[in-house]
């Protein structure tokens, strides 16, 4: 049975480039609806994010229609029947109304078609399986109006088929429940989820990785990974022990800090005890150069910053940088639990702010002047006149900076007996 509803107070459907691309083709008998995620967002009163479109047209025709209109398009799916449309500078991804005729995992042999029920059969949650047309009328074919009432997420049909055919959807279950649903996961996507995980093996390192980011910002992400840990689904993603209790710490941390949920301090958390793990983490997620070094300076002797002097903490602050020494802080705080003393965390973690890490006043100049020649041993000089800086407190005091310099340059020329 399909339910219909109305959307109101949606600007995008009625005026500007979605718009524009609706109008485009919804003329000579076809059809085009908003579908997807831009509903569900609608319908929970979120920004739509991207708009994708299905139409009735075949895909020759969206790209004969849009050259007529003077619209870019771009043929990223075609095959598919999907063609990306360019508006003013923003895409859309127009999709012309498909059946699977056969599966492959993730590949798929489709089946142009005009019904759109099939279409929204295809899919693979009952809130996502809604689309909206011009007028703003909701056609609902899966039953996901009262599933987005619900805050409920739910695989359309049978949980097991649509798994099969794109094991990330296991992924995609958890994440879509702590970002939309509320309460309880629902049992026959979960025991589906339970029963289909020998297929996460087949996911490349990307689609997993890019799921497990979006997964960990969520609203309700801790929920879903206990429930993922407790299904068996976890330790086959991370490929190593998982902390939830750190995790859950986290959260809380970034929650009294006003800080915005961050993927990497999430993962960290949850994963990362050691550098190893961080380094397993950076291949099995494929993670960006710049994650796997943060998530490696986070795990590399956090325990380290417990319990630390205002001295100490100067010195490890000036070595790493204000970003990476609080990423550290981050995971030692979180390590130590929501029982440890917030006070102590709170005034290290704001060290930064209160004192500004200072620049190393000597140069090569001052070493060149006392006979150190230029070349690999300036260098080694220059690197231990910096320890002897920091050891002595930072000082900048002429004196005191000459006396460093003098020291560290007899040392070195009497070892190596200049």
């Amino acid at each position: 049975m399909t339910e219909t509803a109305t959307l109101h107070d949606t600007p995008w459907l009625t005026s500007g480039s979605a718009a524009r691309v609706l109008a485009l083709l919804n003329a000579d008998g076809e059809e085009a609806r908003v579908v997807g995620g831009a509903v569900r967002n609608a319908l929970l009163r979120l920004p739509p994010g991207d708009i994708d479109i299905a139409t009735t047209a075949v895909p020759e025709e969206v790209v004969r229609r849009a050259a007529a209109a003077r619209i870019k398009s771009v043929p990223t799916g075609i095959a598919h029947g999907t063609v990306t449309l360019v508006v003013d500078g923003q895409p859309f991804e127009v999709t012309t109304l498909r059946e699977d005729v056969e599966t492959f995992g993730r590949k798929a042999t489709v089946a142009f078609g005009r019904d759109w029920r099939v279409d929204a059969e295809r899919r693979d949650f009952t809130i996502n399986g809604l689309s909206v047309d011009a007028a703003g009328v909701i056609h609902d074919h899966v039953g996901g109006l009262a599933d987005i009432a619900q805050r409920r997420v739910r695989f359309i049909g049978d949980p097991d088929r649509r798994i099969a055919e794109d094991y990330l959807r296991i992924l995609r279950f958890f994440r879509f429940s702590a970002a939309y649903g509320v309460g309880a996961l629902d049992r026959d996507g979960y025991l589906a989820c339970i029963r289909g995980r020998a297929g996460l093996s087949q996911l490349s390192a990307e689609r997993i990785g890019m799921e497990m980011r979006k997964l960990l910002v969520a609203e309700n992400a801790l929920d879903a990974v206990v429930a993922m840990r407790d299904g068996g689904l976890l330790l086959p993603i991370l490929i190593g022990v998982a902390y939830p209790a750190t995790l859950a710490a986290m959260i809380e941390i970034e929650r009294r800090r006003g800080l915005e949920a961050n993927a990497m301090l999430r993962l960290g958390a949850l994963a990362v005890a050691v550098t190893e793990d961080a380094r397993r983490l950076g291949a099995r997620l494929r993670l960006s150069n710049g994650e796997a070094k943060m998530l490696d300076s986070m795990g590399h002797r956090w325990w380290r910053l417990a319990g630390m002097d205002e001295a100490t903490a100067q010195k490890r602050l000036y070595r790493l940088g204000a970003a990476r020494f609080r990423d550290r802080v981050m995971l030692a705080w979180a390590r130590a639990g929501l029982g440890a003393d917030p006070t102590y965390w709170q005034r290290l973690i704001a060290l930064p702010d209160r004192w500004p890490i200072p620049s190393f006043p000597l140069k090569a100049s001052d070493f060149i002047a006392r006979g150190i020649a230029e070349g690999p041993a300036l260098g080694h000089v220059l690197s231990l006149a910096e320890d002897a800086w920091l050891a002595a407190g930072f000082p900048n005091d002429a004196d005191a900076l000459d006396a460093i310099a003098d020291q560290t340059a007899a040392r070195f020329a009497r070892d190596h007996k200049l």
